[in-house]
């Protein structure tokens, strides 16, 4: 099994990526230069963290109009996995690939620091081998990562189950107090209709190693190493 990361000139989190997938699971990676316009064989898309062409007029919006963009949308509309993670996520949204837009923080502040979030849904490519309001420890490291939807984008979200995540506190407890940037709802994650496409602003890459105290992450990877194998074989 091998992921594709696609970089873009800013991209910093593919090696983070590469590190935690190579090191726990029989999985390799490639890196895909943002120019590319015809995909590699993969078994899923992973689109990392960093702040592309600097995040000029909007985190991800240069980004979104890349040239490989137009193939990784092709790649989703067949069944593919893309998975975009921090900037990532500004990217799909960027891209129209999920709905909703990522704001500045209401602190207006850079935000570095672990924080819990609650599991909404188990059906998705991201949360299939997790258990329904399991809480996981993660890592943010965002400007902009203050999530809103429309009213209609909110309600589709809500109705269709494609919140994937949600800000708590330790007591999986879901309020204002638990919410580091502000997010709708306490949104800290989503998919969309065909859950292959997710987005999600923590780092679950950095916390799947023993060494730095904190293995939460590794779950994720292994939901989407099993949604992968499950729809290759039927």
């Amino acid at each position: 099994m091998n992921f594709g990361i696609v970089v873009f000139p800013g991209t910093t989190g593919q090696y983070d990526i590469k590190y935690a997938v190579e090191n726990n699971f029989e999985v390799s990676c490639i890196e895909i230069w943002h120019t590319t316009t015809e995909l590699p064989k993969t078994d899923a898309i992973i689109i990392p963290g960093g702040s592309s062409f600097a995040d000029y007029l909007r985190p991800g919006a240069m980004a979104a109009r890349s040239p490989v963009m137009n193939a990784i949308k092709h790649y989703a509309l067949k069944g593919g996995v893309v998975i975009g993670i921090g900037n990532g996520f500004q990217i799909l949204c960027e891209a129209g690939m999920l709905p909703g837009t990522l704001l500045i923080n209401n602190k207006t502040d850079f935000m570095s620091k672990d924080i819990v979030v609650k599991t909404n849904t188990t059906n998705s490519s991201l949360t299939l081998m997790t258990q329904k309001e399991q809480t996981l420890k993660l890592p943010i490291a965002h400007k902009y990562g203050r999530y809103f939807a429309s009213n209609d984008e909110l309600t589709s979200l809500h109705q269709d189950d494609l919140i994937l995540f949600r800000y708590c506190d330790e007591n999986n407890r879901i309020s204002i107090y638990a919410n580091p940037d502000g997010s709708t709802d306490n949104i800290a994650g989503i998919c969309n209709f065909g859950r292959n496409v997710c987005g999600i602003m923590p780092h679950f890459e950095r916390a799947c190693d023993e060494e730095i105290g904190n293995t939460d992450g590794k779950v994720l990877f292994e939901s989407l190493i099993n949604w992968i194998g499950h729809h290759h074989n039927n």
